[in-house]
């Protein structure tokens, strides 16, 4: 029970990375806030999770909707311990094809809505708690039609960065984890792929991972946790890239 007595925050808990890791932060003792735009699956997470969790419907492009969490928070529990800033998506669309919509739509989720969610929390978070950001491996791997996408990401690693110097006074780490391949729901309702074919994506880069297997949402909760906790309190400012060796190693098929 590494994170025993801590509160916890997951954004975009209701299907995927977030619901695992969600439901890891609980399994390891702490008090977990799940978060979304959609109430139903974040209760359906909650039950799931059972005592340790809490659904609140909350959209990270909502300063407002953040404010009010965070208030929520200290009213039921005086403050906040770990936050996983884990709310985003994105799709595969070609350089000629990006549109200014394209651009609002992926950066407000996934670097406005990062931003205002750890601004809206610093009241809360305690001294020498720990902020992690979900990024990604495509912000290294020059993906094709992926460069919206990627560049929001290469944004947020940016933020851990600069964060860690912002919040050096209050000790609060900020740290990124950066997923590999993790086939989650998100294959069929953001890439819009059948079941068939994320299958054959697995088949097709499987051979191409050093550690002989597709990554889990409990796979990336494991890294959430350990940044989470104490055992990696001289740990901030970093990228933790969750891949099975892929990225380190090649980039393969990927």
């Amino acid at each position: 029970m590494q994170l025993e007595g801590k509160i916890a925050l997951v954004t975009g808990a209701g299907t995927g990375i977030g619901r695992g890791t969600a439901r890891r932060l609980a399994e390891e003792g702490a008090f977990v806030y799940v978060t979304g735009r959609n109430l139903e699956p974040l209760e359906k997470v909650a039950a799931d999770i059972g005592g340790r969790a809490r659904a609140v419907r909350a959209d990270v492009t909502n300063k407002a909707d953040m404010d009010q969490l965070a208030e929520l928070i200290r009213q039921e529990h005086g403050g906040l311990d770990t936050i996983f800033a884990n709310a985003g998506g994105g799709h595969p669309i070609s350089l000629e094809q990006i549109t200014t919509e394209d651009f609002d739509r992926q950066f407000g989720v996934n670097v406005k809505g990062v931003l205002f969610t750890v601004q809206a929390m610093l009241p809360v978070l305690r001294d020498g708690s720990s902020i992690i950001i979900n990024t990604s491996i495509t912000a290294d791997m020059g993906l094709k039609d992926f460069s919206l996408y990627a560049a929001t990401k290469a944004a947020v690693r940016s933020f851990t960065k600069s964060w860690t110097t912002d919040l050096k006074h209050r000790r609060i780490r900020v740290n990124g984890v950066s997923p590999g391949v993790i086939p989650t729901d998100a294959y069929t309702t953001e890439l819009g792929m059948t079941e068939t074919q994320v299958q054959e994506y697995v088949d097709l880069v499987t051979p191409e991972v050093p550690a002989g297997r597709v990554g889990t949402a409990e796979d990336i909760g494991d890294a959430v946790i350990f940044l989470a906790s104490d055992a990696s309190s001289y740990i901030t400012g970093i990228d933790l890239v969750v891949d099975g060796g892929m990225t380190a190693v090649y980039a393969g098929k990927a």
